[in-house]
């Protein structure tokens, strides 16, 4: 089943049918909104707004663990999370859809894993997207009409505040190619969850390193919100009719080698924390 985590700008889908709610408290909390379950041409999707509804919620206060924890707990194998992001490109402007394959992660406040309190993993990250999803993305934003780009480098700061002059420039020389503060820990807790994980990330700005466009601001960013949602809830569409790509980098089991803490040393209290991710008898 396909879960979609909406970012600014994309807050519903508006074509899904047999629609109902699902509230979940996680160990983790509650996740940003409740979660919408629908089915689009009679198969099931599941959309979460990032920010809450009426985006009230700052990037760095997203209830990231619990946000992937409810998916997986509902069924979702693959999560597209979509994006608004700043470019560090000229030739990538205003409008472009990227479908990123590397990330940055600058982020320093957040809750990062699920494997804390009494148990230790090292999950696997060097290619944090799951690559066969990248690439059903990356051809259905083809198909929908977008402007699209094949992969990239996500810088991933925490916010709220834009960038400074002098941190664009710098990501520009570290490689990165747009800028965003949503990417991570997502990235990070899909692969401990075992779900395959891909962005469509979509440019609202060249934030502030090039001097001849305006400044990244909230005004700039809305201005062509509306154009990059439509062209999301069109690549969700298709996505959805086309049935999900199998996976060929085994996300699904990307834990399962990764735990470090012995079995006599995992309780029941652990295990029933982490049972949605690891399974009742997986330790």
């Amino acid at each position: 089943m396909l879960g979609v985590i909406g970012g600014t700008g994309l807050y519903d889908l508006p074509n899904l049918e047999h629609v109902s709610e699902l509230t979940i408290e996680t160990p983790f909390g509650y996740p940003s909104s409740p979660l919408v379950k629908g089915t689009i041409a009679g198969n099931e999707v599941v959309f979460i707004a990032r920010h809450g509804r009426g985006h009230h919620i700052t990037p760095s206060q997203i209830p990231f663990r619990a946000n992937i924890y409810a998916l997986k707990h509902f069924g979702v194998s693959h999560v597209l999370s979509v994006n608004a992001v700043g470019s560090l490109r000229e030739h990538l402007p205003p409008g472009t859809a990227i479908v990123p394959d590397q990330i940055i992660d600058r982020t320093v406040l957040r809750e990062r894993t699920f494997f804390d309190r009494g148990i230790v993993a090292h999950v696997g990250l060097a290619d944090p997207f799951c690559e066969s999803f990248r690439q059903a993305i990356l051809s259905h934003a083809n198909a929908a009409g977008g402007q699209t780009h094949d992969g990239g480098t996500y810088v991933c700061i925490e916010g709220p505040q834009f960038s400074t002059r002098a941190e664009s420039n710098l990501y520009r020389q570290w490689g990165a190619d747009i800028i965003g503060m949503t990417a991570m820990p997502e990235a990070r807790l899909a692969r401990e969850a075992g779900l395959c994980y891909g962005s469509l990330a979509m440019v609202t700005d060249y934030d502030v390193w090039h001097d001849a466009e305006e400044d990244v601001s909230l005004e700039v960013v809305q201005r062509t919100l509306e154009r990059n949602a439509d062209l999301g809830r069109r690549v969700i569409q298709i996505l959805v009719e086309a049935g999900l790509p199998v996976c060929e980098q085994d996300c699904a089991n990307a834990a399962a080698k990764a735990i470090a803490t012995q079995t006599e040393h995992i309780t029941d209290e652990i295990q029933d924390r982490l049972s949605v991710l690891l399974g009742h008898n997986d330790h």
